[in-house]
């Protein structure tokens, strides 16, 4: 069970430190948006670098932008531990999940709340990881779409039939009273931001999600 905390709720003029505060936790998400895939612009690739290099943890990029096949595989060549695209936005999603391998990074897959899973099973080969929105994507501090949690089993069980190590990750209003029907229904990645950065304390939060999470153990 990981907690992959997410720095679009941390304080932007101190990124630094609002990544040591959850140096508890197993992945940094860092959401990368471009005003045109959502309705939202948050940074790129240069402010991605710059906390690569001084980030505890790996980090966990969610691209919610247009053309990631064009876009996606720098971030994985820059160092990040996963890179995930919309499927959606994407031209050759097996294609792209692979050049993301390649660099480096695991391949992720995104899905917002209206995409079902059923048409893009086939994938699960060439991916490492797949998210299921539990908001529209865009905003942070978003209430939590419970209707997506059986897309989440759906996901698990594809997972289940196809065995290796591939994770199903859940992002939007994932918290303490949320978190454990996520795992119930077969999440093993989470990304909370406002639920951990908003917490008196960022770090404290981590682990009380993880453990919240843990007893759902699949």
């Amino acid at each position: 069970m990981q907690i992959s905390p997410s720095i679009l709720s941390a304080d932007f003029a101190n990124l630094q430190r609002e990544l040591d505060a959850v140096a508890n936790a197993d992945w940094a998400h860092v959401d990368v948006m471009d005003n045109h895939f959502v309705p939202n612009l948050t940074l790129g690739l240069p402010v991605v670098e710059a906390l690569l290099r001084v980030s505890p943890i790996p980090i966990d990029c969610h691209l919610m932008i247009a053309d990631p096949d064009r876009w996606a595989p720098a971030y994985a060549e820059a160092g990040a531990g996963s890179v995930t695209f919309h499927v959606e936005a994407a031209a050759d999603p097996k294609r792209l999940a692979r050049q993301l391998r390649a660099a480096g990074a695991r391949s992720g897959m995104a899905l917002k709340p209206a995409t079902p899973w059923a048409p893009y099973a086939e994938l699960l080969p060439d991916l490492d990881m797949v998210l299921v929105m539990t908001v529209e994507p865009g905003f942070g501090g978003q209430s939590f779409l419970a209707d997506q949690l059986p897309k989440v089993a759906q996901v698990r069980e594809s997972v289940r039939r196809q065995g290796g190590q591939i994770w199903v990750q859940v992002d939007g209003g994932v918290s303490a009273s949320t978190i454990e029907a996520c795992a119930e229904a077969g999440a093993d990645v989470f990304v909370a931001g406002s639920a951990v950065y908003g917490a008196a304390s960022a770090a404290d939060a981590v682990d009380q999600l993880r453990a919240l999470a843990a007893r759902h153990r699949h």
